[in-house]
């Protein structure tokens, strides 16, 4: 089959797409062939460095993804060959303590597509049958492969670690990146309110078309003053942040007393003023937050399902153009999903996004 692997770390040069052997189901296990996967920050680590994930090369990347079931294993009666599914990236013991409360994202013994083992950026891909999932017909497989990573860990963050509420007001970071839209997405149907910060003026009207209470220019404006403007001098419930470093202080200074912040990213450095002070005296809330378990994903499906929430999708490639969309994820030029088709042998990244890839 075709695939993207890495070779080595650096840069695209350690990344090939070319003929890998055919993955062969253990007990338990679906084969399915995948038709869309889309690119993710990990996707960019693993190629510079890989640095603390045990992996071997070659390493197929690619985390997420949706598809059709081609075969399932004896007894599996909740799926069937043909079938369009959505895949749950994380392989778990099931036996450890986090696993037994169903905590899965914290397994001790976790294995990631893309990172640990062999991902989605490929003709097929095998994994156990808890984690595959039907997927419902109005997705496309761009948008189906989208909800696995981006969409269900923007899920985790606001009802399982912030447990935001309909009346609450959000602070978004970095609106255009695939988390910060989902969590946009997400926020409006609940009934919330976001307010969201890009550097990108026609990120910002994105944003406002998705619903947006308003949007704020972080490189021209003082993201504080603008959120204590607009909630009248109180702050807001919630921030969702997913950058790091270099908007901590706004962060926790953008929050009223008792807040929550959630972050699940660190890309502009991951050593930050912690504010000791603040955070004691105005009694604030941290939460760390990663992918979420296989109930939540259940959940996010059907919510997804019922409120009409499709994923943006950017732009899909082909196989071949790996290097593209690498770049156009790196750029930080995308909004929304960067997508790859692996079964597509044109370039693809001219396509209109709507298409049912």
């Amino acid at each position: 089959m075709r695939a993207a692997f890495l070779t080595g770390h650096g840069g695209n040069e350690v990344v090939t797409a070319g003929d890998r052997p055919d993955p062969v189901p253990g007990p338990g296990e679906v084969l399915v062939r995948v038709e869309a996967a889309t690119v993710n920050r990990v996707d960019l680590y693993m190629r510079n460095s890989g640095a603390g994930i045990t992996h071997s090369l070659p390493q197929i990347m690619g985390v997420d993804g949706a598809g059709t079931i081609i075969s399932v294993p004896a007894g599996e009666s909740g799926l069937q060959p043909g079938q369009r599914v959505t895949l749950y990236a994380g392989v778990t013991c099931g036996r450890c303590e986090f696993c037994r409360r169903g905590d899965r994202p914290l397994c001790l013994g976790a294995r990631y597509l893309g990172e640990h083992r062999d991902g989605t950026f490929a003709g097929f891909v095998c994994l156990p049958a808890e984690n595959v999932f039907p997927l419902p017909d109005m997705f496309s497989f761009a948008e189906g492969a989208a909800l696995g990573i981006t969409h269900l860990t923007a899920w985790r963050m606001i009802t399982g670690k912030a447990r935001m509420q309909p009346h609450e007001t959000a602070l978004i970071f970095g609106i255009g990146g695939g988390v910060a839209l989902a969590a946009l997405q997400l926020i409006q149907a609940m009934g919330g309110r976001a307010i969201v910060t890009s550097r990108d003026p026609t990120k910002l009207d994105l944003a406002a078309r998705f619903g947006a209470l308003a949007g704020i220019d972080g490189g021209r404006e003082d993201v504080v003053r603008r959120v204590m403007d607009l909630t009248g001098g109180r702050g807001v419930d919630v921030v969702i942040e997913t950058i790091g470093e270099a908007v901590w202080p706004q962060a926790l200074r953008a929050l009223v007393r008792g807040g929550r912040l959630v972050t699940c990213g660190a890309t502009s450095g991951s050593h930050p003023s912690a504010d000791i002070q603040r955070l004691f005296i105005r009694q604030l809330q941290v939460f760390g937050s990663t992918l979420g378990s296989l109930a939540e994903f259940a959940d996010l499906i059907t919510f997804c399902e019922r409120h009409d929430i499709r994923p943006v999708i950017d732009r899909v490639y082909a196989l071949d153009d790996i290097h593209a969309a690498l770049d156009r994820h790196d750029s930080g030029a995308n909004t929304g999903k960067v997508v790859i088709a692996p079964h597509n042998q044109a370039t693809a990244h001219s396509r209109a996004c709507c298409e049912k890839v």
